[in-house]
């Protein structure tokens, strides 16, 4: 899973940092079918403050063929990566389960209380 992030001007190094390990963590589980990710994290008012940090998403999918796209702001550049990362994995896993492309643990394997296909 390719994680691209472009903080622009004004974001700290560590916001950068915060992005990627939130969101190999939130869709670590989906990086077979995650072909890439663009985070685009932007300052919005500049020096004014303000709900103005804003966290965009692009996750492209390669089961299915999809790109999703998820955007957040919030005054806490934490808290809009955070959310923003949250909402990506939830967003990834409805695209996926409707596609019927996921097979979780004990699937197929009579016994674990998973039917066999």
């Amino acid at each position: 899973m390719r994680i691209f992030i472009r903080p622009s001007a004004g974001w700290p190094r560590e916001a950068s940092e915060l992005a990627e390990r939130r969101l190999e963590f939130a869709l670590g589980r989906f990086a077979p079918r995650v072909r890439s990710l663009s985070v685009r994290l932007s300052d919005l008012n500049g020096p004014r403050g303000g709900l103005d940090k804003k966290c965009l998403i692009a996750v492209r999918l390669e089961r299915p063929r999809r790109v999703i796209v998820i955007e957040d702001v919030d005054a806490d550049e934490g808290v809009a990566i955070s959310r923003a990362a949250d909402r990506a994995a939830r967003a990834v896993s409805r695209a996926v389960h409707a596609a019927g492309h996921w097979r979780g643990p004990g699937y197929g394997h009579p016994g674990n209380g998973a039917r066999s296909r």
